[in-house]
This record gives C-alpha cells, structure tokens and sequence, in this order.
C-alpha cells in the first residue's frame, strides 16, 4: 500500500503544476496538427498501432466513453463527499449527465452529418454509385465503401474523456494521506492510467487517420464541449458546480 500511496503522490505532485491542466488543451491542438501533417507527408511508417484491430483501440477507444464513466463515477462520489453533503455530491454527480449528453449529441451530430453527405460506392475507383443505399450503416452491411464527410468522433471522444477526467481529478490534489482510502487511490491511479490512453490513441489517430479537417473539427468539438461547461457554465451557482479547490479542502 505504500507504494500505491507514493505512487498517488507523485501523480498529484505532476498534476500541481501549472502548466499541466492548463496546456492540455493546447496539446491536444498540438498533436492534432502535427499528426495531420506527418500523415500529409507520410512520414511515419505503419506500425501495430496503424491498424484499427489493435488492442488499445478495440477494447478501450471503441468504448472509451463506457470506460469514462464507470471509473468516475464512483471517483466523483468518494472524491467529493470529504467534508461535503450529500446534496452537493448528488449535483457534482450531475455532471456526468451533462458530459454524456455531450458526447451522445455530438457523435450522433457526426454520424448525420457523414450520412447526409455521403455516397455508397462498389469499390475504391469511387465510379459506381449505389442510389439506393443511403446510409452508412446500410452500405456498409452490403459490403461497400461509403464515402462522406467524416469528421473524426475519436479525435472528438479522446479529446474531450481526457479534458473532463483531469477536471474531475483535481480533488486528490488536496485531499491529504490521512484521509485517502485505498479505493480512491485505486481509481485515481486507473483514471491517469486511462488518460495516458487516450493521449496515446490521439496521436496514433493524428498520423494514422481521417483528413486534417475532419480530425481538426473534431478535437476542436472535444474542447469547445469541455471549455463551455467547466470554464464558462460550471463556475455559476445554477450548474453542477466544479469539484472541490484547495480552499474548500483546507
């Protein structure tokens, strides 16, 4: 357990910098830019990580909203109930609905968009079209190529899980040994464990994957989502609130 505990300490030492939490945002524009041009210019080489069927992408980003939730779900309850009612734990909870109504709006927002724009072709030559199929969903399972405005929902999804975990991790900044338990440190080491993921599989879909617009109107889509509620709504008192500072721990 000691270990566990230090191991606490030094990702809520790397989570106090300033720069941290502050330019996460900024990385993700970073990556997302950079990525888009090495795959322009092909100059990474494919790798395990290239193909769709790797493990991080089929048992982790294919569902990586469901992984969001289970793991802060019971964070936000231990984390914010130190010295704090019920009540205000019940409205911390609340953001979890507002980010899944988030994601949900957004990435069914992307599937319209994809099929209302999109055409389904017999092959890549993109010369026979299919009329009939309008869908996506329906070409795909004919076993033709669709071909649409696809803009990334794992640039958007990885993005956007990642900026809101690190938002809800900010109690174990404060939150003192003594008063940690080892299901909190548990879940927090798993959620910075997930967020290295995320980060990860970002990038690999910067230089792997989709156009540069559809990638940049993407992450742009996971931040906004990000900025509009924790930056701009969450400090206001008729809102689900921010989790707790330092001076509300002290």
């Amino acid at each position: 357990m000691a270990a566990v505990g230090s191991i606490v300490n030094n990702l809520a030492c790397f989570w106090r910098q300033p720069c941290t939490r502050t330019y996460l945002p900024h990385l993700f524009i970073c990556i997302s830019f950079t990525g888009s041009f090495l795959k322009m210019m092909d100059l990474v080489p494919e790798s395990y990580f290239s193909s769709s069927r790797n493990i991080l992408n089929l048992y982790f980003v294919k569902i990586s909203w469901g992984w969001t939730i289970v793991l802060l779900l019971p964070f936000i309850i231990y984390s914010n109930s130190f010295n704090k009612s019920h009540t205000f734990v019940l409205r911390r909870l609340t953001s979890l609905l507002v980010a899944t109504l988030i994601w949900y709006t957004c990435t069914e927002t992307f599937f319209y968009i994809e099929d209302t724009t999109g055409s389904c072709y017999e092959s890549d030559n993109m010369q026979v079209i299919h009329g009939d199929l309008t869908t996506k969903t329906a070409c795909k399972k004919a076993g033709f190529i669709w071909d649409g405005f696809d803009i990334s929902g794992h640039s958007f999804i990885l993005a956007y899980s990642s900026l809101v975990i690190v938002e809800e991790m900010v109690p174990m900044l404060h939150i003192t040994d003594v008063y940690r338990k080892a299901p909190l440190d548990f879940l927090y080491i798993a959620l910075n464990a997930i967020v290295v993921i995320w980060i990860w599989m970002f990038g690999c879909t910067s230089v792997y994957f989709h156009h540069p617009v559809d990638k940049i109107i993407g992450t742009s889509c996971g931040i906004l989502g990000w900025y509009m509620t924790y930056v701009v709504w969450y400090p206001f008192r008729f809102s689900p609130g921010l989790p707790p500072q330092q001076k509300q721990h002290a």
